[in-house]
């Protein structure tokens, strides 16, 4: 839409809002960007610049004269409570809890993805951070899912955040996560090294089937214990990754039959119901609300001072207490 463009108002419009029209118009321009063209001053109706509201009458001429160029959103700093597990002159490993969102994303309100992010507790605590990621990525070399909780390293200036970016890409930053998952795994430990790429059907999924973008990933789980209850079959598994794909340890071991406890969005049920229940009883029914997947170390030697570090993070509380609530009659 970077050219000018010309709109006759047809009759049929008349008592209709400016912003309602174009919205209608410029398909598929949003009406929020029709705001924006409208701010901008980008907007001609009969030669004057008209307010959003104005009532069409019929038979005015509009001209579009560039493109809604929105404000690009930068990372605010909010009083956020963090637990810092180490820190120094040139990074900090975070213990991020489950539910907040490492950075901002797009596509929504300016309130919806830019508030409550890791990124702005980290702003608020460090003041500087590298710049290497942008304005709403500042420090962030590596990323944890909303719903997974654990250890994330930040770089604290973009000397520190390219060299651990080689740390990565080299795959000499050992990651190691905590998860339960369904079902009983029969081998003790295991590598899966099938590609990972987006899902070309369900878009917010990714998939090991093989796609145009797939890209190599690895994970190696070990079993730490089996655990039989009257909810079901379960396994915990400490789980290795090489790579950093996108929902990489959920796919895996949704590939497998085992999906993450918690994790609805590769085949997990949203709540565990109590099974073998008599005629006359009522089932209890047991809910997460999260992944059950926990970074729970990280082991690397640093990039600038190349001091050996080996951190960990314990379980949090409420998946300590649903383990604690999944085993109260539990054989293991």
């Amino acid at each position: 839409m970077s050219d000018v463009r010309t709109v006759v108002v047809p009759l049929e419009a008349a008592g209709r809002r400016l912003d309602h029209f174009l919205a209608s118009a410029l398909t598929p321009v949003s009406r929020s960007r029709v705001q924006l063209l409208l701010e901008q001053g980008d907007v001609l109706l009969n030669g004057a610049h008209p307010k959003p509201s104005h009532k069409l009458r019929g038979g005015e001429q509009i001209v579009i004269t560039g493109d809604p160029r929105p404000v690009p959103l930068k990372a605010i700093a909010e009083d956020i409570a963090l637990d810092v597990v180490y820190e120094d002159a040139d990074l900090a490993v975070i213990n991020k809890p489950a539910g907040m969102m490492v950075h901002a994303g797009s596509g929504a309100t300016d309130d919806a993805r830019n508030r409550g992010t890791l990124v702005n507790a980290l702003l608020h605590r460090f003041r500087a951070l590298s710049s290497t990621g942008g304005d709403l990525r500042p420090g962030i070399v590596h990323r944890l899912d909303k719903e997974t909780s654990g250890l994330i390293v930040v770089a604290k200036n973009d000397t520190a955040h390219a060299a651990l970016a080689r740390l990565f890409s080299g795959r000499k930053m050992s990651k190691t996560y905590l998860a339960l998952v369904h079902g009983s795994v029969e081998r003790s430990k295991g590598t899966i090294s099938d590609s990972i790429g987006r899902d070309p059907v369900r878009r917010t999924r990714m998939t090991t089937r093989a796609t145009e973008n797939a890209r190599s990933a690895v994970s190696h789980y070990e079993v730490i214990r089996h655990i039989s209850t009257r909810f079901g079959k379960f396994t915990l598994v400490r789980v290795r990754i090489e790579t950093g794909r996108t929902h990489q340890i959920r796919v895996h071991m949704a590939s497998i039959g085992h999906p993450v406890v918690g994790d609805t969005l590769y085949g997990a049920a949203g709540q565990l119901t109590e099974q073998n229940v008599g005629r006359k009883q009522e089932a209890e029914k047991l809910r997460l609300g999260r992944n059950f997947l926990h970074a729970a170390q990280l082991e690397f030697t640093h990039p600038i001072t190349a001091k050996p570090l080996q951190l960990e993070a314990p379980l949090p509380q409420e998946l300590e207490g649903f383990l604690t609530r999944l085993q109260g009659d539990s054989r293991t």
